[in-house]
């Protein structure tokens, strides 16, 4: 009789043991993927705008662009003034170019000897002679040299260094010449030249 209360005890010892490998087992199971963290979070904002590129062509000296060149012979020239300026509120313009497009395709456009544009710059407004000339009372700097009268996206520095100035003005003087070269197929001829200046914006940086 001892002997089998022995071996039943024994037996009970094992499963005993065996239920409590199962328990801790399962404990095991439930506990995988499962964390804790700290954490802690802030937050703020800034405003964003985008500036402006605007350039006018507003208070042009007494012979601006709208009066009209006639009865033009061999050796003559017409001056035109413009006044460029960057708006207050824009921003630094990156470049300023000019193109220039004539209506009709005739010899006053494409001819050898017919009219080439030139274009300076005056630091003060240009003043209309007696003699139609437009005069600088202060200093004259070259824009553009003598060229065809049409012209591409042709890139004027100095108005671009004035406009982004302190006064933020380029008074500009257009010069339209014909040569004394031009002939007898040059008689009668019109044409119209229309002049784009466009300012781009200054390369992005850091703001």
């Amino acid at each position: 009789m001892k002997r089998s209360t022995t071996q039943n005890r024994r037996k009970h010892s094992v499963k005993l043991l065996a239920s409590a490998a199962l328990v801790l087992g399962a404990a095991g199971v439930a506990g995988l993927g499962t964390y804790g963290s700290f954490t802690s979070s802030t937050s703020a904002s800034t405003a964003v705008g985008t500036g402006t590129v605007q350039l006018d062509m507003s208070g042009q000296a007494t012979r601006g662009l709208d009066v009209a060149v006639t009865k033009m012979v061999p050796g003559d020239i017409a001056q035109r003034a413009v006044q460029l300026t960057r708006s207050s509120t824009s921003d630094a313009f990156g470049a300023i170019t000019l193109t220039s497009t004539t209506t009709n395709d005739n010899l006053l456009k494409s001819g050898t000897n017919g009219l080439k544009l030139q274009v300076d710059a005056c630091d003060t407004a240009w003043i209309k002679q007696a003699n139609n000339q437009l005069s600088c009372s202060g200093t004259t700097t070259p824009v553009l040299a003598t060229g065809s009268v049409t012209q591409a996206n042709a890139s004027l520095p100095k108005a671009l260094e004035t406009l982004n100035g302190s006064t933020s003005v380029a008074n500009l003087r257009i010069q339209l010449s014909l040569p004394e070269a031009a002939d007898n197929t040059y008689q009668g001829l019109e044409n119209t030249v229309k002049f784009d200046f466009t300012a781009t914006q200054r390369a992005g940086k850091a703001v």
